[in-house]
């Protein structure tokens, strides 16, 4: 919400549900701590996308849901936003499942899933994912 500073939103969002994640811990998750007090208009794209995992995070999922979370952001911001996801998924906060027509970003992942017509085309497992700053495109 753009007349919401970043603290604000994820405050909002905690309203939601029962026993919110605090927002304080949404943003250090994601790296956002020091924009607290930032509004919409005063982040990057990069940022925005990330304070938007934030706000998924205060709910406490078990799944979070991101489609083409690097659209649009160059390079070293989707790594940014890439390497927050990753930390979600690495400290056990949620399980991640990320669509994308982004090879590169498969790289990332213990499970490639690949489409093809709407229907499941391969199942793969990846036993040695990269981390983040590892991709390139």
């Amino acid at each position: 919400m753009p007349n919401l500073t970043a603290k604000e939103n994820l405050d909002f969002i905690a309203e939601l549900v029962p026993a919110p994640m605090s927002s304080e811990e949404a943003l250090e998750k994601v790296g956002m701590s020091q924009r607290a007090d930032h509004f919409p208009s005063q982040l990057s794209g990069g940022q925005q996308q990330r304070i938007a995992i934030a706000r998924a995070l205060v709910k406490k999922p078990r799944i979070i849901l991101a489609d083409e979370p690097t659209a649009a952001l160059d390079l070293d911001t989707s790594l940014d936003v890439l390497e927050a996801i990753q930390e979600i998924v690495l400290n056990g906060s949620a399980t991640v499942i990320i669509v994308t027509h982004n090879a590169e970003i498969a790289k990332i992942s213990d499970r490639v899933i690949k489409l093809r017509n709407g229907r499941i085309a391969s199942i793969k497992t990846n036993p040695n994912p990269k981390s983040a700053r590892e991709l390139i495109w």
